[in-house]
């Protein structure tokens, strides 16, 4: 039976909604290692949405990490944003200015609003977001209800102010990642062994990125070094090499 001109005019407009994710005349913010931008269905990270980020398990060290590849995002997202500032709203007054300061989120581009419980922190991050003033919002929450994400990802696709949430584990066994979400990605990010060095010391450390979910685009995982002082991400070094190899030879070819 064929379709009623009203509902081909209603089918091309959902076709025009689903179509949305994949323009690229939005702004994006690149990551700079190809490995992930070529990855990315817009080749950087979109600043007009809302991404989850969680740690790989409920270990200090996977939420340090988790915590620092958030706060260099939002070192270098407050960078391009003409240098504005980034809210960082929270619920636990845990963390560690030294240490976001090592990712380049340094105190004079972020200021901090702690909530009383999850619900206070996703209004507070929703106003911030449609206040329009900001470089980018982190907000902290161990749960958050698909409508509330729902609510924040239309807010930032209307003002272009990326929010960056971070899923705070409530139990040892619960993913955080487990729940529904609205967030056009969702990271998952561990902390895993550095390189050693030829002299005694700690090398750069390196994290284990699992891109979960992509809205238009495949997951993937890979092994980068942390973020450095200015928020940017690296592949180890024997990665760079490989990556580097066909252009190499493709040089020499020429």
């Amino acid at each position: 039976m064929p379709a009623t001109p009203d509902a081909t005019r209603e089918i091309a407009a959902l076709r025009d909604q689903i179509a949305v994710p994949h323009r690229t005349d939005r702004p994006v913010l690149p990551f700079g290692v190809a490995a992930i931008d070529d990855q990315l269905c817009r080749a950087g990270l979109a600043i007009d949405a809302i991404h989850d980020v969680a740690p790989a398990s409920s270990r200090l060290s996977d939420d340090a990490a988790a915590t620092l590849f958030v706060g260099g995002l939002a070192a270098r997202l407050t960078g391009v944003h003409r240098r504005r500032q980034a809210l960082w709203v929270l619920t636990r007054s845990d963390l560690y200015a030294p240490g976001l300061e090592q990712a380049g989120l340094t105190s004079d581009r972020v200021f901090f609003a702690e909530a009383r419980d999850d619900a206070q922190a996703l209004a507070l991050a929703e106003d911030g977001v449609r206040e329009g003033a900001l470089g980018a919002v982190v907000v902290e929450v161990r749960r958050a209800p698909m409508v509330a994400t729902r609510r924040l990802q239309l807010a930032a696709a209307e003002g272009g102010t990326p929010v960056l949430m971070l899923r705070r584990w409530r139990r040892a066994a619960t993913c955080p990642l487990g729940e529904l979400s609205a967030a056009v990605t969702r990271w998952r990010i561990g902390s895993t062994p550095s390189a050693p060095l030829g002299v005694p010391g700690v090398g750069r450390a390196r994290w284990t990125v699992d891109l979960v979910r992509q809205r238009g685009g495949e997951p993937f995982s890979l092994i980068v070094e942390a973020c450095d002082d200015q928020g940017r991400l690296a592949l180890p070094a024997a990665a760079r090499d490989r990556a580097a190899a066909p252009e190499r030879a493709v040089a020499r070819a020429a």
